[in-house]
């Protein structure tokens, strides 16, 4: 679990910075879905900055549950991995919706 505990503070901060009026990685994830028209490559880096992080959870989350396999996968974890993919799953949601 500890090992857990810097990738989400990095996903919750970083990943989501700066949090008014939308997550910044909400918006370029729209942009991008909306076919990535007029980016740069400072827009291109700024959204694997801001990817980076929910990349990290979920490898650190992945890597977490194989290692405690041997055993049975505790709850906590397994949810942990729900809740990151399906805030994935949401980010991209809300930036198709728009």
């Amino acid at each position: 679990m500890q090992r857990l505990v810097f990738p989400l503070a990095a996903a919750l901060t970083l990943g989501l910075a700066p949090f008014f009026p939308e997550p910044h990685v909400v918006g370029k994830l729209r942009w991008v879905f909306g076919g990535a028209v007029g980016m740069g490559a400072v827009d291109w880096f700024d959204l694997a900055m801001h990817g980076a992080p929910w990349v990290w959870l979920t490898v650190a989350l992945v890597l977490e549950t194989r290692r405690e396999s041997s055993e049975r996968a505790p709850r906590w974890m397994i949810g942990a991995l729900a809740a990151s993919l399906a805030l994935a799953v949401l980010c991209v949601t809300v930036a198709l919706a728009q």
